[in-house]
This record gives structure tokens, C-alpha cells and sequence, in this order.
């Protein structure tokens, strides 16, 4: 993590603490304590105590009773962490032939390896890419991160033709759900109909069968209009 110096807490603890901070923030950039002891599985308590470490050591904005909110120190170490997940998510898929639902676990223990120079190997052995085999944008080597212009399938009407490009908080079980589907990156799906009472969709996939989807596998896939 290029430096960390921390409370006496083990490097992998605040690189995962980090790691989810970014990927649970909001617009605001704002995460609830609630939502990161769910996250985590670890308790309130010890996300409270978590939380005044980070900000002790310039990570994290910490105010009791008030959002947690990560700091440009913060963001970028959380950023070079999720570039060495998910470059190693992308290695693991395009030259080890692993399965995109078999790579998170792999790579959630490669990417607190400290060693710059195997991460750019990495990088150019797979062409320098630009997302991760999910569809999320793989941040620069400076911590930067692309934005991708798309919208939760959730957010559509219906009438409305999209393509997947992405998946927000990818899990195992939500891979291995559109494994069973059929469905991959760059499919399309028209928009049929949408539940008032629940949310849930169906759509046209590819263009043939119909499938319905809950609102729950909505609101983790992102699409990309199409015009």
C-alpha cells in the first residue's frame, strides 16, 4: 500500500476497512456505520473503534453520530487496493482460465501484496485494461478511477433497451445467479414490464426469452442505455 503507517493495526485490516469505505460510498462520498459493520460482518463497536484509528491516521473523517466519510489520503490507498483486486480478478480470468464467480476470494488475498512491480507486470500481461471481469473500472496507477456511464437497471422504464457493462457489489452468489441465466457482459435486455408492487422486471434478453428479475438483481446490474 505504498507506506501505510498505522495504530499498531494489521496492514490487511485497514486495507479491507478502506476497501469497503470506498465501495459502499454514496454521491457524497458518505458511508453509515450500520452499513459498514453489515458489510464487514464485524460489530458497531468495533467499527466505531475502527473508525477513530483511520482518522487518527488521516484515512477517514470521523464524527460520532455523523456518516463516515474516507479523505483524498484515504481514497487513494483504498483506490491502489481495489486496482491490485481487481487486476488480479482480470489475470485470474484472461490468462488462468478461472471463471469471473471463482476470482474475489483469490484476488481479496493478492491485493495486499506490497510489490509495485508485480502489479505493472500483471497489468501489461493482460493488455492494460480499463474494467475488471465484472464490468468495474480498474483505478490507475496514480488511484485515479474512469467513470462509466450507466445507470442501475432499476433506474429504467419500461420500453427502454439496455446492455449490461457492469455489476455494483458483485458476489459470488449473485455470479453464479447469471451463470444459471445465461446472462453475460454486453447482453441486452428490453424492458417489458416493471411490478409497481415490488420492483421486480421482465425483459426480453438478447432479444428472446423473457425473464423477470427481482428488484434486488436489479439494482446490482448496470446498464448502459441504448438509443
Amino acid at each position: 500500500m505504498t507506506g501505510v503507517q498505522t495504530c499498531a493495526l494489521p496492514i490487511y485490516t485497514v486495507e479491507n476497512y478502506l476497501k469497503a469505505l470506498f465501495a459502499l460510498a454514496n454521491e457524497a462520498g458518505e458511508v453509515g456505520i450500520s452499513d459498514l459493520s453489515d458489510h464487514l460482518a464485524v460489530s458497531k463497536p468495533s467499527v466505531n473503534s475502527m473508525a477513530k484509528a483511520l482518522q487518527q491516521d488521516g484515512f477517514l473523517k470521523y464524527e460520532k453520530y455523523k456518516p463516515l466519510k474516507l479523505t483524498a489520503k484515504g481514497k487513494k490507498v483504498a483506490a491502489l487496493v481495489v486496482r491490485k483486486h481487481r487486476l488480479t480478478e482480470m489475470f485470474l480470468v484472461e490468462q488462468m482460465g478461472f471463471g469471473w464467480d471463482e476470482v474475489h476470494d483469490i484476488a481479496g488475498q493478492v491485493e495486499h501484496v506490497k510489490a509495485p512491480a508485480f502489479f505493472d507486470r500483471m497489468d501489461e500481461l493482460v493488455g492494460f485494461p480499463t474494467v475488471d471481469p465484472h464490468g468495474s473500472p480498474i483505478p490507475d496507477a496514480q488511484g485515479n478511477v474512469l467513470e462509466i456511464d450507466c445507470v442501475k437497471l432499476s433506474e429504467c422504464a419500461v420500453g427502454e433497451k439496455v446492455s449490461l457493462v457492469g455489476l455494483s457489489q458483485s458476489s459470488k452468489s449473485l455470479l453464479s445467479f447469471l451463470d444459471s441465466h445465461g446472462i453475460a457482459l454486453g447482453h441486452t435486455f428490453d424492458i417489458r414490464s416493471v411490478e409497481p408492487f415490488d420492483g421486480s422486471m421482465t425483459v426480453d434478453h438478447q432479444g428472446a426469452e423473457a425473464q423477470t428479475f427481482s428488484l434486488k438483481v436489479c439494482e446490482r446490474l448496470l446498464v448502459r442505455k441504448e438509443a
